[in-house]
């Protein structure tokens, strides 16, 4: 029999163990708060990306627009999202719709933050994606509707659906002995959600994107490569923690190797899709094109979203080889559609996530198509299909009906004198690149300085405005008979040429 002593000390050793596993859990829960946070920060860098590149990709004339609303698209995006977003996407007990609870976080727990944070960066690119499809015509009050409504209600049902647990796409369907039994896997909405085409298509194509007879398309190029391949860059980088940090916590066994798993068929999927789009396009055109190939990679990234932590990383390379086609196929048909979309948004973000949903019923490792032919895979593909199209539906009706009720009210689109001649400075007041910026200021030759800037503004090269509403937007400005090269923007004295970017 044990002495007292003993049993105090027992008795003690079971205190400090109680206290130990105490300790230990409340670690394991900051590291997860942590790799939550950091990951979360990671993917909220991604708004920068989108900046660079949709800036890039736009005339000059509507930098300042497009700028403002991609800084408005997570700021309009947490308003919304912490007043009703997080409650319908995961309220408690809520239903296989939708949340019913934690309105404006009320009584959400601290414990729920870093998840809370987690899921609102992702909510934020629904609207940031959306912003490049419809970029040099929306107009500014639409942009605020449409980024809140988006953030705070069309894609938190979507993500209620597959990522809450009694979502009805969370519940899924499974053969296995003979029963049905729960199943589905994270990251397979984000991309799904996106109803680009009925949004541009309410909208309607930029001045000049279409020939009016012929209907065959006009390139308009955005003024900036440089800065679309920054934001190409930020956006890969991006994307390493959008799929990594799904995992949602690190503590946990295996959890490292997880991460990395979806890391690395990440950056193989993206680096397959740009170097297939790369050569596709250089087979079907006389260029190896940078922008393509930029959109190819960010396609290959999107892909591999669903199944980026069940595949091998065989299986990623072929995911990332199948974005670029789809990449392509859907570009090609968008503008069969005469659907302007100026950064190709739903050629990558809805073709790359198309095949992505579908292709991981067939790559899945575990379980695939191309492993094993039973009722079990079968069953995957279907509920994949079930999922592209619901959630198109669900996201096309909610397009439809934002989108329609503005363009009924008059305040989907810019008027035309606008878009022509740019919206940076009657909307906002700023122009990106306002033309008594460039220069230094001193002649070249003998280094005195310039009598003054309205020497440089000659009259003869002011563009009226009837001939900028006239012109389309591939026709050079003719001033006198002299073609002014709008690509040429810095004269030799250092300064701007007046009218280039006037177009």
């Amino acid at each position: 029999m044990a002495t007292p002593g003993e049993l105090a000390a027992l008795l003690n050793i079971t205190q400090e163990l109680d206290g130990l596993k105490t300790s230990v859990a409340a670690t394991n829960a900051s590291v997860d708060a942590f790799f939550l946070c950091t990951m979360a920060i990671v993917i909220y860098f991604m708004q920068c990306g989108f900046a660079f590149l949709e800036a890039g990709a736009v005339r000059s004339k509507h930098t300042t627009n497009i700028l403002i609303k991609n800084i408005l698209d997570s700021f309009i995006g947490c308003i919304a999202y912490y007043i009703f977003g997080w409650a319908l996407a995961f309220g408690e007990p809520g239903n296989a719709f939708c949340g019913n609870s934690f309105w404006a976080m009320a009584q959400l727990s601290d414990s729920k933050l870093p998840l809370w944070f987690f899921q609102f960066v992702f909510a934020a690119t629904s609207a940031t994606i959306v912003s490049g499809a419809l970029a040099e015509r929306c107009d500014f009050i639409a942009y605020v509707v449409y980024s809140f409504l988006l953030t705070g209600f069309v894609y938190p049902i979507v993500s209620h659906w597959a990522w809450n647990p009694i979502g009805w796409l969370a519940v899924g369907l499974t053969a296995q002995n003979g029963t049905l039994v729960s199943h589905y896997k994270r990251r397979r909405a984000h991309h799904r959600r996106h109803g680009g085409p009925r949004r541009c298509s309410l909208a309607g194509p930029r001045i000049n994107r279409f020939d009016p007879e012929t209907g065959e398309s006009r390139a308009i190029p955005g003024h900036s490569v440089p800065l679309v391949s920054l934001g190409g860059f930020v956006l890969f980088f991006g994307f390493l923690a959008f799929n990594g940090g799904s995992q949602l916590h690190i503590q946990q066994a295996n959890d490292g190797a997880v991460v990395a798993n979806a890391m690395v068929n990440t950056v193989l999927s993206g680096s397959t899709g740009a170097f297939t789009t790369l050569l596709l396009t250089r087979i079907l055109r006389p260029h190896w094109s940078l922008l393509r190939t930029i959109n190819g990679g960010l396609a290959g990234m999107v892909a591999i979203c669903a199944g980026c932590n069940v595949l091998y990383t065989w299986g990623a390379c072929v995911m990332g080889f199948f974005a670029a086609g789809s990449y392509m196929a859907w570009s090609k048909l968008v503008l069969a559609m005469r659907i302007d979309d100026p950064v190709e948004a739903i050629a990558v973000h809805y073709g790359g996530g198309i095949w992505g949903v579908i292709g991981v019923a067939f790559l899945r490792r575990d379980r695939g198509i191309l492993f094993y032919w039973n009722a079990q895979s079968g069953l995957d593909l279907a509920m994949q299909l079930v999922g592209v199209l619901s959630i198109t539906a669900w996201s096309g009706v909610a397009s439809l009906i934002i989108f329609g009720a503005l363009r009924l009210l008059k305040v989907l689109r810019v008027p035309p004198e606008l878009e022509i001649k740019g919206m940076d400075y009657p909307k906002h007041g700023e122009m990106a690149y306002p033309l008594s910026a460039y220069g230094h200021g001193w002649k070249e030759d003998n280094a005195i300085p310039e009598i003054g800037f309205s020497e440089i503004v000659r009259p003869e090269l002011v563009i009226s405005r009837s001939h900028c509403s006239s012109k389309p937007a591939w026709q050079p400005d003719t001033v006198n008979g002299k073609t002014i090269d709008p690509s040429s923007h810095i004269g030799q004295n250092g300064y701007a040429n007046q009218g280039a970017d006037l177009i």
